[in-house]
């Protein structure tokens, strides 16, 4: 049985390397760390991810092929004893999807939440003019108006 997606509509073609990306990073979430994903002006879009306990050399912002991906690895230090440990210290990978066009500006790691900026440049208008050949009048010129 196949199953109907919103990519599977016959206007929307080409999109099937998009669908099998959004279809593994949907099934690799746990929710860890929480995240807040924010409207910033007209262009901007900032990630926030709640990172207690994490410093900027335990985390990595990485933008592979069309892919947002941030990582956390802590190292674990053996000389301290937890009584109750309830900050989580386990390492984690979330994976977004940016946009054609969206550029990742810049990261900065703020009293325990890592900020990731996102801009996206205003797009030029892209409008191209597909000439028309006429079949039954090729003897004639292209038919081209």
């Amino acid at each position: 049985m196949s199953r109907l997606t919103v990519f599977n509509h016959p206007l929307m073609l080409g999109f099937e390397e998009f669908e099998r990306t959004l279809d593994r990073i949907t099934k690799s979430g746990d929710g860890y760390p929480p995240y807040n994903i924010e409207q910033r002006g007209e262009n901007g879009i900032r990630i926030t991810l709640a990172v207690a306990g994490f410093g900027a050399e335990d985390l990595s912002v990485h933008v592979e092929d069309n892919q947002l991906v941030i990582r956390g690895k802590q190292a674990e230090d053996g000389s301290k004893v937890f009584l109750h440990r309830g900050i989580a210290a386990r390492q984690f990978q979330r994976s977004y999807v940016l946009a054609e066009g969206l550029q990742v500006a810049g990261a900065a790691l703020d009293n325990g939440l890592l900020h990731v900026d996102l801009e996206r440049p205003p797009a030029a208008s892209r409008v191209k003019k597909i000439d028309i050949k006429d079949v039954q009048t090729s003897g004639r010129g292209n038919g081209a108006a």
